[in-house]
């Protein structure tokens, strides 16, 4: 029995060394070598100190800056752990709302957020990703008709002419991949740092 044994234990020892040590070893070390910011979590960094990654949305909420797209994510209601609370951009909790189009929460939510936003941009269209959540409720990025949009709003708050502020904008949109892959999108937090700099000029 123990000759059937043996070579099955020493198989599972050396698959799990395999798949579980060396292999995420090895590719930690490449990816660490070929695109270490990547690797690191595209961390954005100002006077050297971390203020946020270019993969995670961040809740900017005064009209001074750019506005993300909504996050649905929540955490534990500290009252009581059985309920949930909106904690946006809340980055160990990725979730959608998990709500179909015939949710009353979802409509109520909807309009709420047109309203808010025609409070904010004016009349017009509303983009799409002004008012709804993504999938993971982390989203950092908006589309350019959303942050262009805002344009007339943060030049307001600010003091600084629309113009400018909309060449920043226009500088800041990332085209997509080889012209091809993927839709154009401004990440918002960028924005907003260059925006802060813009300010000091």
């Amino acid at each position: 029995m123990l000759q059937h044994v043996r070579p099955a234990v020493v198989l599972l020892v050396l698959i799990s060394a395999l798949t579980g040590l060396v292999y995420p070893l090895a590719i930690t070390g490449i990816a660490q070598i070929a695109t270490p910011h990547q690797a690191d979590g595209s961390l954005i960094e100002k006077d050297g100190v971390v203020v946020g990654s270019a993969l995670i949305g961040q809740n900017f909420k005064t009209d001074r800056y750019f506005h993300p797209r909504p996050s649905a994510t929540n955490e534990p209601d500290p009252k009581d752990p059985s309920k949930t609370i909106d904690d946006p951009y809340n980055a160990a909790n990725s979730s959608g709302s998990n709500l179909g189009p015939t949710s009353k929460t979802l409509v109520d939510r909807v309009k709420a957020g047109v309203e808010a936003w025609r409070t904010m941009a004016g009349p017009g269209p509303v983009p799409a990703d002004a008012v709804t959540t993504s999938a993971s409720g982390l989203d950092p990025d908006v589309s350019p008709q959303t942050a262009l949009a805002q344009v007339a709003s943060v030049a307001k708050a600010r003091g600084l002419p629309e113009d400018r502020v909309r060449a920043l904008v226009e500088g800041a949109i990332e085209r997509p991949f080889l012209g091809l892959i993927g839709e154009p999108t401004v990440n918002v937090l960028q924005l907003n740092m260059a925006l802060d700099q813009l300010k000091s000029s």
